[in-house]
């Protein structure tokens, strides 16, 4: 039995704390023996004892990757529980433990942004390298393009393994429950575009209301959702009201049953360019036939290919999101093409078991 510690430093449920708990439902029980490690108060913890986990809460992790204090504590913990392997998930704190510890150590890179400067050129980037690959025996990138960041900041590729996110794919709702839903978001039976992302600048959801007024202006029968929340919501607001398109595009706010939403969605949208690397989101629309119009931005080209689940388009570009909108909501042999290649590479590609059985190949090896 392999002795597993799945750590997250996540005080909210993102991309991230989704993926582990993806593998906490689906690791092989009968090899691995897992806990996990989170902050206090994480709201990750229910979800996870949920899944008949043990959780250690550990003070100091909270949202941040390094903390002196917390080195001390976690590397208490990993001395008692004497786990094969610890897989951090953004705990540069929980990497250091463990080495001490003795053991072996896998951290995923979850994100994709603008590499600094400070570590991607010259000393820094050496030095970066150098401690990274220190403290990791495996590095998993969770998408190509995550895979390139981790290179341009000094890591040797050979160090690093692509294991590219999994979901479980949604139930697809009946026409009767389609028909609640659709009561509920207020759709009635227009069209739904939807865009589920933290509502932040670099998520381009500016991008995605500019063309959505673009295509009412068309005469395009389509209601169109922003789901989730963040620092940017009154921003946006603002920015539909002043278009005066409060009517047409919505706001849902945090949603725990996306999936609801996403059973009604006819087109997805990911207009990301600032941050991104694979969207679970659309991995989810995906299983139900959902294609996708997305920015050419982080890992989003890893997961749509165009003509075959969907378009990708230039990020910030509203106009070329808005022609590619179009066709797909106008155009019924293009969009049947597109759903039925969502199923197709999802199965192919996306599935949650594969994530998790290539992340245990990972750990076999290590601990081999």
């Amino acid at each position: 039995m392999i002795k597993v510690i799945e750590v997250s430093s996540d005080t909210n449920i993102g991309g991230a704390g989704k993926c582990v708990l993806t593998l906490l439902e689906n690791f092989d029980y009968t090899q691995f023996s897992v806990k996990a490690v989170l902050p206090k108060n994480s709201l990750l913890k229910p979800e996870v004892t949920a899944r008949g986990i043990e959780v250690i809460e550990v003070n100091g992790i909270a949202d941040k990757s390094l903390d002196k204090t917390a080195i001390k504590e976690l590397e208490a913990v990993f001395k008692r529980e004497k786990p094969d392997i610890v897989h951090t998930h953004g705990s540069m704190s929980a990497r250091i433990a463990a080495r001490r510890a003795g053991a072996k150590v896998v951290f995923t890179r979850h994100s994709v942004f603008e590499p600094s400067p400070r570590i991607s050129k010259g000393i820094g980037k050496l030095i970066n390298g150098l401690v990274n690959s220190h403290y990791a025996d495996g590095i998993i990138a969770v998408a190509e393009a995550a895979k390139d960041n981790l290179t341009a900041t000094g890591i040797p590729e050979k160090r690093i393994r692509v294991i590219l996110n999994g979901v479980k794919g949604l139930k697809k709702a009946d026409e009767k429950e389609r028909a609640e839903i659709r009561k509920r978001f207020g759709a009635g039976n227009k069209k739904v575009v939807s865009i589920v992302a933290r509502l932040e600048d670099i998520k381009g959801h500016e991008y995605f209301a500019e063309a959505a007024d673009m295509l009412l202006n068309d005469g395009i029968d389509a209601r169109f959702y922003i789901a989730g929340t963040g620092s940017y919501e009154e921003t946006l607001k603002e920015k539909v009201r002043s278009m005066d398109r409060e009517n047409d595009i919505i706001f849902t706010g945090f949603i725990k049953d996306v999936d609801k939403l996403m059973n009604i969605t006819d087109v997805q949208v990911n207009a990301s360019y600032g941050t991104e690397a694979t969207s679970l989101a659309l991995l989810e629309g995906m299983s139900i036939g959902i294609p996708a119009v997305v920015s050419d931005f982080g890992g989003n080209p890893g997961v749509i290919k165009n003509n075959a689940n969907g378009f990708i388009v230039p990020k910030q570009n509203s106009r070329a999101l808005y022609l590619k909108l179009k066709e797909l909501l106008t155009n019924d042999r293009i969009y049947k093409k597109l759903s039925d290649g969502a199923v197709k590479i999802f199965n192919e590609k996306f599935t949650a078991r594969a994530m998790t059985e290539q992340t245990e190949n990972l750990y076999k090896e290590l601990v081999r």
